[in-house]
């Protein structure tokens, strides 16, 4: 977790700064934070105030226990949820939903997402693409890494794209810069000690493989002050200047205005305090705070206060963050699939009404794109331990805000919910239509790999017509 202390006070240059602050031993040994900012946007593309909410349902939520209801379908598929009306005139959700199905009339709800390559990650949800796409020069770059190189400045006060991802997506380092270069990592801050998220002893294994440094633990000594982080800030800027001489790359360059924004992030105090959820007025964290927990709750599911994390994203976007990634595990029902539904659908249920009639009332929804989505679908048959296997031909998702054209559904699938017949989405359309809601044409913008090579942001993908005209 990332706090600061200490009293605000104005440098000459007019920006706020605080005069004592607690960051990451990590963080500051080197300004580690320094590598995951960039130094300059690129040219042609606009800035605006317009970001976007990327909800990961860690696992693969099953789609006709959600939002694709098939009440008339056969035993062996239907399952044991009821489907309720909503404020859709003639679509229904399950009876776990209610909040959601209150506000239908507000979301898309796509029935017919198709494309995914069935890997337990968030890695397609991130980017649109296979893992193998341009894998020989790093891989294609998470949608908020692309943001971070196309409109990060080095002047920012917070990080472009901030990645709160706990569970498979972040052991899997779903959010990655891919052939941008580990310049444009997100800000990921280490979220365990707000929300717990218990690990596989697989999943246990292949985090600590990654590091130390996978997350930001930003937890320094009391007694560091802005001076001593500047002193130690101009220390470093003296040592770089040796080996800048002998860089004839530029990178050495790069990386020093990395330092400065790092600097400016570490004490701007902007970012810690979105993260600190003691500064919201009381009455909204109630909002996005379930009451007591009397359902069963799964090995490595979330606890009910994850709906918090749907707030922790509105007031990281509030406070200029372009990009947030947050996930809710654990929707991998191999078994026990309703009990399971049971304890995690009513967390989504409330975080995002929450969330989405938060937005609406502080005028912001027009400007915020939230997109609610998993790796893949379930399987319609219920198998022998009351759960779904995983099932790559059809995934729902949900999508909200950024002026986007809302109150319908798009797609249908057959009797069983495991077969697209109208309307296929693809996961690059949904990417296409998150560029377009930010003012940027992923069909005519490029990046360049390490070789110099442009790429466009999508391939296949379109903005989606029904949403965007």
């Amino acid at each position: 977790m990332l706090t600061f202390h200490g009293h605000r006070f104005k440098h000459c240059d007019g920006v706020s700064r605080r005069s004592v602050l607690r960051a990451g031993a990590a963080g500051l040994a080197g300004l580690t934070l320094a590598d995951v900012l960039r130094a300059e946007a690129q040219q042609g593309v606009g800035s605006s105030s317009k970001a976007v909410i990327n909800i990961h349902l860690d696992g693969g939520p099953p789609q006709m226990d959600t939002i694709d209801m098939k009440p008339d379908g056969p035993a062996e598929t239907r399952g044991e949820f009821t489907p309720i009306r909503t404020a859709l005139p003639g679509f229904h959700v399950c009876e776990l939903m209610p909040k959601i199905a209150s506000i239908a009339d507000r979301l898309t709800f796509i029935r017919s997402l198709v494309g995914s390559i069935g890997k337990h990650h968030a890695y397609q949800c991130q980017s649109g693409f296979k893992e193998s796409s341009l894998a020989s020069v790093g891989g294609r770059p998470a949608m908020g890494c692309a943001l971070t190189k196309l409109l990060g400045k080095p002047t920012d006060e917070v990080p472009t794209f901030v990645d709160m991802m706990q569970g498979r997506p972040l052991v899997r380092n779903s959010a990655r810069p891919g052939y941008l270069g580990p310049a444009y990592k997100p800000f990921r801050p280490d979220m365990s000690a707000m929300f717990e998220r218990p690990l596989e002893d697989g999943m246990k294994k292949e985090l600590a493989a990654r590091g130390a440094h996978h997350t930001v633990n930003m937890r320094l000594s009391q007694s560091l002050s802005l001076r001593r982080l500047q002193d130690r800030r101009a220390l470093l800027s003296k040592l770089d200047g040796i080996r800048r001489d002998a860089d004839r790359s530029g990178a050495m360059d790069a990386l020093d205005r990395f330092s400065q924004q790092a600097v400016g992030i570490l004490t701007s105090g902007k970012l810690a305090d979105a993260l600190d959820l003691s500064r919201e007025d009381p009455r909204t964290v109630a909002r996005y705070t379930p009451g007591v927990d009397r359902v069963q709750r799964f090995t490595t599911s979330e606890s009910p206060m994850a709906a918090r994390k749907f707030l922790l994203a509105r007031r990281l976007v509030e406070a200029g963050v372009r990009c947030v990634s947050v996930s809710l595990s654990d929707f991998d029902t191999h078994s026990k699939n309703f009990p399971r539904m049971r304890q995690l659908l009513p967390i989504l249920d409330m975080g995002l009404h929450a969330l989405i009639t938060d937005l609406e009332e502080r005028g912001m929804i027009d400007d915020v794109t939230v997109v609610v989505w998993g790796e893949f679908g379930r399987t319609p048959n219920i198998n022998k331990n009351g759960g779904r296997d995983h099932w790559p031909r059809v995934s729902p998702a949900i999508i909200a805000g950024g002026g986007t054209k809302v109150g319908q559904v798009i797609g249908r699938t057959d009797r069983h919910a495991g077969e697209v017949t109208s309307s296929p989405i693809h996961f690059q359309d949904v990417i296409a239509t998150l560029y377009h809601n930010l003012g940027i044409d992923p069909r005519t913008v490029t990046l360049r790999d390490v070789t110099g090579r442009p790429h466009y942001l999508v391939e296949t993908g379109r903005p989606i017509k029904q949403l965007t005209g």
